[in-house]
């Protein structure tokens, strides 16, 4: 047994004066002592980059080496002394360094494994995730995907088979907890094998996988899931899949999240008796198709208002294969990575990118790296890593922790693609990083920053690879005060240190990637020529249509078509320079966070002004990493009640983004500027702290705020007077729709006949139609059969039954979803008006659906389907299903296609607010049935949804 370092009774306070000397460099001027039992986040402001500074000073100090799980554990000063005892003597950048990534002892030897030796080709005709998972498993099933460095001396292997097999047992166990196809599950996963497994398993179910950040330590699982409930409650998620420490708190997570109904985990997903293999057997797998969902990615911050990127089969494999193109991956290369699942760049840049273009992934946990940054090096060495992704601090920690330090054997060579991206790229640690490697053979050409966002599914620009780093020299001041990137001696460089302060420094993200394009446009949106800078938007196949469940959203993303990014850039020489943030982010190690939550909740605390904070972010030169700060007013002048109060604002922003400030300011009232409807002006609070005016007096302040408001208050008023005719009519229109309503269900449940009710709907629907001043064009009445029929139409808006009503002088039965039934007053009219629940209008699926549908269709009042199924905000007419089609060719009926217009601008999805406007129904001529024959179907289906087309007003989605 070794023996315990720990011996000597100032052991405690040499600790804690490690621990003072942290956050005095920290945070200086910060009053915080530090006691064996102080928590290392919330009293002392310790993030996790913080802590992993203290580890390593620990380590040297006591010449010991602990394990990486103290910085996921240990909570306060008193947890790390009893590690410390625990710990053997000797150097943590030893041997055993080296086999922490799988080297052998005093060994430079590298791994050769004939299984992973790579196939020629690549999945190019694949249109969906699942098609890639086939191409592999029919080539080279056994082939190893995933090597998962899980501990010192462990090492875990997935093949593509063993990767299919677990997605299976995940799938089948899912669709035991009754998830249904386009349903969304919550993955909160740790890195690990089971990531991969449960997130194919549940592209397999049909469902869409909704990775989500896992809480970083166990003191904080119930504030940090009550801060991703909003995620939650957004994709209505029925399903969380997640591990052991927070699968007890399944009870508080549904009451955050209504629409959760399972938490579960990978092991327990594994032994339901659901993922047995006869139970597997019996459910196929399903056929996904290249525009369906594959994927929901919550951008990082997400929170009070959470922004889900909708990324479809189509757009990932269109960005991995146009990243694949520009950056020459080939099945040889060896991506190691130690970047989160739950992020863009490590779950699309490295782990389906590897799996597409059937690369080995050598896989490290994100804490493992932040612990011991050498272990990424002497993984690239071991297994000879050839591509590799990461923040601008990662490069940056590796210099800072592994300058001087013995790494005598590393051999980087291999390593011929280094991207930099997910956070600004300083070009300092770009020279840094390759003068301190090279001479391990690092090839300075490798160094490559590169651009990406979310809502590109996850790269945009990527230069030449080989070429290294191109660095811009742009004056100063005509750049910030007129948007002009002129350069400074004619020419962009490949890196100098020769910044004379009237010289700024800009590294180019290289051009867009194949297939997409870039532009640069001023405030009014008007394209910008080279040089000059603006908001940057883009358009391409990996764009993503918008972010899922949130209308507002996905509007503010899109401009004439283009993409709006929230960056400003310029373009030179096709290539992009980014220049700041348009939006309002702070970016600290590859992480985006928001100021408004933690704005809000320092605004709560006593002595500080509600509604007079500001948050924001000031990139520091030296790292180029953002520090956090935050301005808040109060009127406190006892510097013992200050000093409480700025504990109080560490540990708000502690638990709200698991970060300390760099920098608090008590400022004095009227410090935090506002613009007139009452806004935090942050970028103009930043300006003033950096000038150091920040707190000056304003000279007639009382006018200045005076005219603010009287400006705010016209522009209010403007608006709501331009909104009101809009809002008279939707009162006017509701006003009416109340009375005719009641006096429909009275009429409804007491007449006697079918006919009758029919009438009264017909009549007042129509008087209902011109009391909203909607006119109303109908066409080809006389087109209806006089017999039996089954009547095929459009679905677009709520009121489209309202509008046939109005439109069909005889009774028809409407086909409706059964969840229409739950309402039981809703159930009992749509019954007493003949209409028919099905769960499924894809009769192939459900025998007992078709036998009912075609029970009604004998009984002489014509059926009709909304073919589409569903309808949403969107235009375009969707894909029709077929049941309607096989109730008609079985029974020999015509089908009637019915196309209606106007009715999806008058009300749209997820609004109340109707507005006037033209409405159609045209009703074309009847088509009689070929066959039953499949073909037969669906050449009827395609006949009767082009005549719909032609009349509907509406573009073909399928085409989009």
């Amino acid at each position: 047994m070794p023996t315990p370092h720990l011996a000597d009774p100032h052991d405690a306070a040499q600790l804690l004066a490690l621990v003072d000397a942290l956050v005095r460099e920290l945070h200086p001027g910060a009053m915080r002592r530090a006691t064996l039992d102080c928590a290392l986040d919330r009293d002392l402001g310790l993030d996790s980059l913080s802590r992993v500074e203290l580890l390593a000073r620990i380590e040297r100090h006591y010449g010991v080496r602990l394990p990486t799980t103290v910085l996921d554990s240990a909570e306060t000063p008193r947890d790390l002394l009893a590690a410390l005892a625990d710990a053997p003597a000797g150097s943590p950048l030893s041997q055993a360094t080296r086999r922490a990534a799988g080297d052998a002892p005093a060994s430079t030897s590298t791994v050769t494994d004939p299984v992973s030796e790579p196939s020629a080709g690549m999945p190019s005709g694949a249109a969906t995730l699942l098609e890639v998972l086939d191409w592999h498993l029919a080539r080279h099933p056994e082939r190893c995907h995933v090597r998962f460095l899980a501990g010192d001396d462990e090492v875990e292997t997935l093949s593509h088979a063993e990767l299919a097999n677990g997605a299976r047992k995940v799938a089948a166990a899912l669709r035991g907890l009754g998830v249904q196809p386009g349903d969304c599950v919550a993955l909160m996963l740790p890195t690990g094998l089971d990531f991969f497994r449960s997130f194919f398993g549940i592209l397999f179910a049909g469902a869409v996988p909704v990775p989500m950040y896992p809480p970083a330590r166990p003191a904080q699982i119930e504030e940090h899931l009550r801060r991703q409930a909003g995620i939650l409650r957004n994709c209505a998620a029925p399903v969380l899949i997640t591990f052991d420490r927070v699968r007890p708190l399944a009870s508080a997570l549904a009451g955050l999240a209504p629409e959760l109904v399972h938490v579960t985990t990978p092991a327990a997903l594994a032994a339901s008796p659901a993922a047995s293999a006869p139970a597997m057997a019996s459910a196929p797998r399903h056929p996904a198709r290249a525009r369906e969902l594959a994927l929901i990615q919550y951008t990082s911050g997400s929170t009070g208002d959470p922004k889900g990127v909708a990324l479809s089969h189509a757009n990932l494999l269109a960005n991995i294969r146009a990243w694949g193109l520009a950056a020459k991956v080939e099945a040889r290369d060896v991506c190691v990575s130690w970047l989160p699942l739950y992020h863009d760049m490590g779950l699309i840049g490295t782990w389906l990118g590897s799996l597409y273009h059937g690369c080995t992934l050598v896989l490290m946990s994100p804490l493992d790296f932040l612990a011991r940054p050498e272990r990424w090096l002497w993984a690239i060495h071991h297994y000879r890593g050839t591509v590799t992704a990461a923040p601008n601090f990662a490069y940056e920690l590796c210099v800072k922790r592994l300058a001087g330090t013995d790494l005598a054997g590393l051999d980087l060579s291999s390593w011929r693609l280094a991207a930099n991206g997910a956070e600004p790229v300083n070009p300092d640690t770009l020279e840094r990083f390759a003068h301190a490697f090279a001479p391990y053979g690092l090839s300075a050409g490798s160094l490559t920053p590169v651009y990406g966002l979310a809502e590109c599914s996850v790269g945009l620009c990527v230069p030449p690879p080989g070429r290294g780093v191109r660095i811009d020299r742009v004056e100063r001041t005509l750049l910030t005060r007129e948007g002009h990137a002129l350069a400074a001696d004619g020419a962009a460089g490949t890196g100098t240190n020769d910044d004379d302060g009237e010289v700024l420094r800009l590294v180019s993200c290289g051009p867009p990637l194949p297939g997409h394009e870039l532009r640069i446009v001023d405030a009014d949106g008007r394209p910008l020529p080279e040089r000059h800078v603006g908001e940057l938007e883009f358009r391409g196949p990996s764009a993503t249509a918008g972010y899922y469940r949130n209308p507002a959203a996905s509007a503010a993303l899109f401009h004439d078509g283009w993409l709006v990014t929230g960056d400003h850039a310029y373009l030179a020489d096709g290539e992009l320079y980014i220049t700041g943030r348009a939006k309002e982010l702070i970016i600290r190690a590859g992480r985006n966070l928001y100021p408004y939550d933690l704005e809000q909740a320092i605004g709560d605390l006593p002595g500080v002004r509600k509604g007079c904070v500001a948050v924001f972010g000031v990139s520091d030169p030296t790292s180029g990493e953002e520090r956090l700060v935050v301005v808040a007013e109060t009127r406190l002048e006892d510097q013992a009640e200050r000093q409480a109060l700025e504990a109080g604002i560490v540990a708000a922003a502690m638990t709200q983004l698991d970060l300390a400030p760099d920098a608090i300011v008590l400022a004095p009232p009227h410090a935090v500027l506002k613009t007139s409807s009452g806004k935090i002006r942050r970028a103009a609070v930043r300006e003033a702290w950096l000038a150091g005016r920040l707190g000056e007096p304003v000279r007639a302040a009382w006018l200045q705020v005076l005219r603010l408001h009287a400006a705010s208050l016209a522009g209010r008023i403007g608006k709501r007077a331009r909104a009101l005719p809009g809002v008279l009519y939707a009162v006017w229109a509701w006003a009416w729709f109340a009375p005719l309503a009641t006096l429909a269900a009275i009429g409804i449940i007491g007449l006697p006949g079918l006919g009758q009710r029919w009438a009264l709907a017909h009549r007042l629907a129509r008087l209902y139609r011109w009391l909203c001043a909607c006119p109303l064009r109908i066409e080809g009445l006389d087109k209806l059969p006089a017999g039996n029929c089954i009547l095929v139409a459009n679905h677009a808006s709520y009121i489209d039954g309202f509008v046939l009503a109005a439109t069909l002088p005889h009774p028809v039965r409407f086909i409706a979803k059964t969840e229409l039934r739950a309402q039981p007053l809703l159930r009992t009219l749509l019954e007493r008006m003949g209409t028919v629940f099905v769960d499924r209008f894809d009769t192939r699926q459900s025998l007992e659906d078709a036998r009912t549908l075609a029970t009604h269709a004998e009984a002489g009042v014509p059926l009709l389907f909304f073919a589409e199924g569903t309808f949403g905000p969107e235009e375009g007419l969707r894909a029709f299903r077929l049941g309607a089609f096989q109730v008609a060719a079985r029974q020999g009926l015509p089908v009637v296609p019915v196309a209606l217009a106007g009715t999806r601008a008058v009300l749209r999805s997820g609004g109340w607010q109707p507005q006037r406007g033209r409405l159609g129904v045209r009703i074309c001529a009847p088509l009689q049935p070929a066959g039953e024959d499949w073909h037969d179907l669906l050449a009827l289906r395609d006949a009767v949804r082009a005549r719909i087309l032609a009349h509907c007003g509406e573009h073909d989605a399928l085409q989009d």
